[in-house]
């Protein structure tokens, strides 16, 4: 076991040269660190957010839902039948015609009738406006608190006005209590969203959605062990920008405010295509790319982190090229379409996804 955390932990990996963790382990009094034992209290954090959760949806977004008059659809339940529900949770839920022969005739059944069953017991399975709608404003909720947070804490920053900042005396950068606060709270709130997913109604990007969250935990805390938190920090605030528009549009849209919906949309838009496409690569990728390189030299978790943050950009041109098609069928049709709200969600945004270097960095 030593071997193989001797191995993982590497100096000549994690830091610069001619820099060892023993030199990071005994600061100047009053002086603190990042260090990888901080990421463990992000856990209990992630259960509190969860509870509180739990208890906003139940208390603030189920009667904001009742006053919108958005209620839980009834849809029709399939009648129970052990053979179809077998089949249904181990083989498919929508069987292609040999399936719904088969099934037809081991139940003597019409072929309409296996086809209505699993339409319904699909149905049965997805989450109600009511649903969706709650889950969006706590998104909404959280999301405009820890980007107003982190804008707040960063407009007292160097590195937001200088981006060079985020790279002088690397990695001896002190600690700060607010950029703590700003990284496990984020990297809570995405370990809520894992716990969230066995307890929610399970959909079928729910591989997806783990992988995405789980690349999401991976990434913020690699940041954090190598004490790129400034930089790190930038991210995340470039993500949250356009997240919390992107929810409030949704919202909108399962209360029918159409309009209102599509403004939002629009502004989203607007605002993800400026900070990916524009703040994104000129502003974070030029100062980890060329300005770190000058400042502090490449490594090889320089490398990594590199890598990964120019794979994000290629992603955010997809979603940006993704996002421009729902528009122009918008403007075509005079309306954002009803379903493309679940294509973007944070939840759904990225299935589609975008923190993630999630960001932090959530795609």
């Amino acid at each position: 076991m030593a071997a193989l955390s001797a191995w993982f932990w590497n100096e000549r990996f994690w830091l610069p040269h001619n820099v060892t963790w023993a030199d990071l382990a005994d600061p100047a009094p009053g002086v603190e660190y990042p260090k990888a034992g901080h990421l463990l209290s992000a856990l209990p954090l992630a259960l509190g957010i969860f509870a509180v959760r739990i208890v906003f949806e139940r208390c603030i977004a189920g009667p904001c839902a009742s006053l919108l008059q958005i209620q839980t659809e009834l849809s029709r339940r399939a009648q129970p039948n052990a053979v179809l529900e077998k089949v249904f949770t181990s083989i498919t839920k929508s069987p292609d015609s040999r399936h719904l022969e088969g099934l037809s005739k081991q139940l003597d059944w019409d072929v309409r009738k296996v086809q209505r069953w699993f339409r319904q017991r699909r149905n049965q399975d997805k989450p109600s406006t009511r649903t969706k709608f709650c889950e969006s404003m706590w998104r909404f909720t959280f999301y405009l608190c820890i980007f107003m947070y982190g804008i707040r804490f960063l407009w007292q920053s160097p590195w937001m006005w200088d981006t060079r900042h985020c790279w002088y005396n690397y990695p001896y950068q002190v600690l700060t209590s607010g950029l703590y606060y700003y990284y496990i709270t984020e990297l809570a709130f995405y370990w809520s969203l894992m716990f969230s997913q066995f307890t929610d109604i399970k959909r079928k990007d729910f591989l997806i959605m783990f992988v995405h969250h789980l690349a999401t935990i991976s990434l913020i805390s690699f940041s954090y062990v190598n004490n790129m938190l400034r930089v790190g920090s930038l991210v995340m605030c470039v993500h949250d920008t356009s997240d919390f528009l992107l929810e409030a549009a949704k919202l909108a849209n399962y209360a029918k405010y159409q309009r209102l919906c599509d403004f939002l949309f629009v502004v989203f838009s607007m605002i993800f295509f400026g900070t990916r496409l524009i703040i994104f690569p000129f502003w974070i990728l030029n100062t980890t790319l060329f300005e770190s390189w000058e400042i502090i030299g490449p490594y090889p978790s320089w490398w990594l982190f590199n890598s990964l943050l120019l794979v994000l950009q290629v992603l955010h041109i997809i979603w940006s090229y993704l996002i421009a098609r729902i528009a122009s069928k918008a403007i075509m049709r005079g309306k954002v379409p009803s379903d493309a709200m679940l294509h973007f969600s944070k939840s759904d945004e990225e299935t589609n996804s975008s923190r993630s270097f999630s960001g932090g960095f959530c795609f």
